[in-house]
């Protein structure tokens, strides 16, 4: 019972950082946009993140398909470590590091506490 708890205590984190995070970025904002730019991305890549985000999102808290879980997982962690190495690469302060890695490992708990249904 406190695993599967702490299953959707972790994937609700999970979830919500990916559709607020993607609906941020579909809205676009200016501090958003400056922060993009700041990392030496392109601006269109926040619609492509934001697009993909909220299908994370939505795809971990739903039954079934697992195998579009682990895609999703795996794009997750794909997202957040490149998040932490771009902060990294610019010299950003420390905090703004570690903020995606710490959320990497609440995605990588709710990966591995799901129960056996959601596995592969």
């Amino acid at each position: 019972m406190k695993r599967l708890a702490a299953y959707w205590i972790t994937t609700a984190l999970t979830a919500f950082v990916f559709l607020s995070g993607g609906a941020t970025d579909l809205a676009r904002p200016e501090f958003l946009m400056e922060g993009m730019t700041h990392l030496g991305y392109p601006t269109y890549v926040v619609i492509i993140l934001g697009v993909w985000k909220i299908l994370g999102g939505i795809v971990v808290l739903g039954p079934r398909l697992p195998r579009l879980k682990e895609w999703a997982y795996a794009g997750m962690i794909f997202d957040l470590t490149g998040a932490a190495a771009s902060h990294a690469a610019v010299s950003d302060p420390v905090d703004k590091v570690v903020a995606p890695l710490v959320i990497a490992g609440i995605v990588m708990a709710s990966w591995y506490l799901r129960p056996e249904s959601r596995k592969l």
